[in-house]
């Protein structure tokens, strides 16, 4: 009997020791994953503490991500076409881009921007140009479809104006951050606002009917905010007095708006982005050369390094643009791009799936998307990858595709301006000149996202309560 029991003792506890075996190596992997993400946090922390340059916390990080990929047995050969898979999701971005870039240093040069604020100045109350600066921007980008594009033409027109009247550029650029993101997700030509509709299998007309609903009420409430603060925030009336230096120094003949009236009326007429810029560069080259007397040595240094005025007052108004000031972007686009063939073939991210899934138990669904949405844009600094990872980890929680479709345009495509090292973030500040801490006073991006929540909530506990009765 005790020679029975001793062998049934032994067989128990082999059992016990095999389970706990492979629930040890799940742990192993488990932990691999979070000390993983562990360390691109600190990194990432660290880097914004110090203020460090982000594409050090980003290099880094991919650093950290190949390390992880050869803990998971992957070779060398395949980790490099996982980087340049992710790489090449980005192609389109990155020679969007590079025309963004030249297109904004002959808008200036060539008197297109001097032209809009000088004749424009007189028209508005700079008591509420903040929120003007919102509603400006949100038109466009509704226009338009891009939020890059927007903060690289109206947006700059906004900051260089507010700049004049002497508006602090932190309010500035939180309206112009707030306004250019409005149209990225409510218009059908927005790259966003399609890559979500492909992502769901949703139809894009029905999804910005749904995007105009749910948002309507934050909109209006931010006008109002902007219109309320920039009140208090300035005083002083607008003077066309504040900017004659433009009239001085630039010819500003009505055709010098030609650049910006062939963005707008291509992007109207639906064209691809990238064919629009193209022609409005071609425009604003012939404009700088006729009205503003550039030789082509003037041109070529200005669509390289961008338009520097000799004019020191007239430098602090409107130098930049070129393909140079977009280099530090699309390093940041480039390398956080190939972060996503890691995520995707690594399987890195399932824990977070798994955790996704317990919230939405728990609370509801789109609180599930808001969480997943946040974490997502931290890790992948930019809102493709995001709104892809967002999508991958949270598609079983939301089945719906069309349902779904509303809760990532109202989380992930705004929660990405909100990071500070996000592209979404980094792109549009950095273009006007507007400190990281405008992110503080981008009302929209917060009011969208927080009424969405407070909807759901009480959906959740009425759903709740209906079924306890």
């Amino acid at each position: 009997m005790n020679s029975a029991n001793i062998c049934y003792n032994n067989l128990y506890y082999n059992i016990i020791s095999i389970n706990s075996g492979i629930s040890c190596k799940k742990a192993v992997i488990s932990m691999a994953e979070m000390i993983t993400l562990l360390v691109f946090i600190l990194i990432l922390c660290t880097c914004i503490l110090k203020d460090f340059s982000i594409l050090l916390a980003l290099f880094l990080g991919l650093i950290c991500f190949i390390a992880y990929s050869l803990y998971k047995k992957y070779t060398f050969i395949q980790i490099g076409k996982m980087l340049l898979s992710g790489l090449m999701e980005a192609k389109t971005i990155l020679v969007v881009f590079s025309l963004i870039g030249m297109l904004t240093a002959l808008w200036r040069a060539g008197g297109t921007i001097p032209f809009i604020i000088y004749h424009t100045l007189s028209l508005i109350d700079s008591r509420f140009f903040v929120m003007f600066a919102f509603l400006l921007c949100s038109l466009v980008s509704s226009l338009t479809g891009t939020a890059f594009g927007t903060v690289s033409t109206m947006g700059i027109i906004c900051m260089i104006t507010g700049r004049a009247l002497g508006i602090p550029a932190f309010h500035l650029g939180g309206a112009i951050l707030s306004g250019v993101f409005v149209g990225d997700r409510c218009s059908p030509m927005s790259s966003s606002a399609l890559l979500v509709s492909e992502l769901t299998g949703s139809d894009i007309y029905t999804n910005i009917k749904n995007m105009v609903k749910t948002s309507y009420i934050p909109f209006i409430f931010t006008a109002a905010f902007y219109a309320a603060s920039s009140y208090v925030a300035t005083s002083s009336s607008v003077s066309t007095d504040r900017v004659a230096i433009f009239a001085e120094n630039f010819n500003l003949n009505p055709w010098v708006i030609l650049p910006a009236l062939v963005i707008v009326a291509l992007a109207i007429c639906k064209y691809n982005i990238k064919v629009t810029i193209i022609w409005s560069i071609i425009s604003g080259i012939v404009i700088c050369m006729y009205f503003q007397g550039m030789s082509l040595s003037e041109l070529f240094s200005c669509l390289i390094y961008g338009y520097h005025a000799e004019n020191g007052q007239l430098a602090r108004l409107i130098d930049g643009g070129g393909l140079v000031s977009m280099g530090n972007t699309m390093a940041i686009i480039a390398i956080s791009s190939s972060y996503f063939g890691i995520f995707r073939n690594t399987k890195l991210l399932d824990g977070i799936k798994q955790w996704s899934n317990m919230i939405a138990r728990r609370s509801s669904n789109f609180a599930a998307v808001l969480v997943v949405s946040i974490i997502t844009a931290a890790l992948s600094c930019n809102q493709t990858l995001a709104t892809m990872l967002t999508y991958e980890i949270t598609n079983n929680i939301v089945p719906d595709g069309k349902q779904l479709a509303i809760y990532l345009e109202n989380t992930v495509i705004l929660v990405s301006a909100l990071i500070p090292w996000s592209i979404a973030a980094v792109f549009p500040l950095s273009t006007v000149g507007a400190p990281t801490s405008s992110i503080i006073y981008a009302v929209y991006l917060y009011a969208v996202p927080l009424w969405n929540l407070f909807i759901s909530f009480m959906d959740y506990h009425r759903y709740k309560r209906a079924m306890e009765a």
